[in-house]
């Protein structure tokens, strides 16, 4: 008997399989296009209902999907012309498409790396997005005081949480993205700058001019080999940081698009290696990559285990002497207080510093309470808020000593 590998109807189901998985994630690009919030949880539901069977009768897949991917009830009332549309062929009328919600700036997945569309004034994200309680009322009144103040230093002081007009959310995205290149841009100077005193070799200037009787004629100049700044951010994909991940999502991004040496992981109940998946260009393919990736976002945060499995089968590989890494979280921890400390102390011997950004640490009253953040802090070098744009910007100066 020949074994299952080379059976023939095994490879037929996989390449069934590999059919079905491309086309459902060309329905998630065009129900982003569309104005859906769709990301990683998302994406990974729906590959499960696909899985289940789902996929052989079509009006329960309609139906399921329909439930999954509308959040508003613009959403659920489309749906069923763009399922119709792409899955049978039917044709659908044109309606215009927009881009953000509130729950695509708060949500790990959504809205993090799509590409920057305004939203027309009068669409209808603007008719369904209805912000509610005291964060709306300041919102409201906050618009009117951005009047004949510049737009962008009025961002930059905003809390992501509080967040809720859906082009206020394109534009701090955007700027995020921004942000890491003109980071990166201002370090490279000061690099070049910190790099141009140089020291003199004595013993090879002397050498050099035994021909001239000993008189320095020409000076030998010692060479500094330096090896640049290389950032290693780990980003909290739980779901208390889902207020704040999308943000940090697409500065991550920019991060990756600008720096040399960068690499970026996502940690929630184990660690997931997101680098290459956040180095697409295409923004669809990348948030597609990263549903399949980052399976368990959105729950709770084991940043022991996380810190383990990235001291055990990374480090070696990602960091060396000039590394910072930045870790992005609230310091929730749902596993072991205790292994956090040890890794982080592993960790701290490994790199040159440790960043520690948590957007929680500017809200008024909150102390740095929880075990695991208590057990982290021996180990950190710097330990700041990063809840708004002007926070990020804040960190440039210390990378700048390193």
């Amino acid at each position: 008997m020949s074994c299952c590998g080379s059976n023939p109807g095994y490879q037929e189901i996989d390449e069934v399989s590999r059919l079905v998985a491309t086309k459902l994630a060309a329905f998630l690009k065009t129900l982003r296009a569309s104005g859906f919030a769709v990301g990683l949880r998302e994406g990974q539901d729906a590959a499960a209902l696909m899985a289940a069977g789902f996929a052989e009768k079509p009006g329960l897949l309609r139906s399921a999907l329909k439930h999954l991917f509308s959040a508003r009830k613009s959403d659920w009332d489309k749906f069923d012309g763009i399922f119709d549309a792409f899955w049978l062929g039917k044709r659908v009328r044109s309606r215009s498409t927009t881009t953000g919600s509130t729950k695509a700036a708060h949500s790990p997945s959504l809205k993090s790396l799509q590409d920057n569309k305004s939203t027309p004034a009068g669409s209808e994200a603007a008719t369904d997005q209805v912000p509610s309680g005291d964060d709306a009322a300041q919102d409201r009144a906050g618009e009117g005081r951005m009047e004949g103040a510049s737009r962008a230093d009025n961002l930059s002081e905003i809390d992501f949480r509080k967040m809720a007009d859906p082009d206020q959310i394109e534009e701090a995205h955007t700027v995020a993205a921004q942000l890491a290149k003109t980071m990166r841009t201002r370090l490279t100077r000061r690099d070049l700058a910190r790099r141009r005193g140089y020291r003199l070799d004595l013993r090879r200037t002397i050498h050099s001019n035994i021909s001239h009787g000993g008189v320095p004629i020409s000076l030998v100049k010692r060479q500094r080999k330096e090896k640049p700044l290389r950032l290693v951010m780990l980003l909290d994909a739980s779901g208390s940081m889902s207020m704040y991940t999308g943000v940090f999502l697409r500065f991550i991004h920019g991060v990756l698009d600008e720096f040399r040496e960068a690499e970026a992981f996502l940690c929630h109940t184990r660690l997931a290696h997101v680098s290459d998946a956040m180095k697409e260009k295409d923004a669809g393919r990348a948030l597609d990559r990263l549903s399949i990736m980052a399976q368990g976002a959105g729950g709770g945060t084991k940043i022991g285990e996380s810190l383990q499995t990235f001291n055990r089968w990374h480090a070696a590989r990602v960091l060396h002497s000039r590394s910072c890494v930045m870790i992005v979280s609230d310091g929730y921890e749902t596993g072991d207080a205790a292994l956090l400390g040890r890794e982080m102390a592993a960790l701290a011997k490994r790199c040159r510093r440790i960043v520690w950004l948590n957007p929680m640490l500017a809200w008024e009253g909150y102390a740095p309470e929880a075990a695991g953040i208590r057990a982290a802090l021996p180990h950190v070098d710097l330990y700041a808020p990063a809840n708004t744009l002007k926070s990020l910007t804040e960190i440039e100066p210390y990378l700048a000593k390193l």
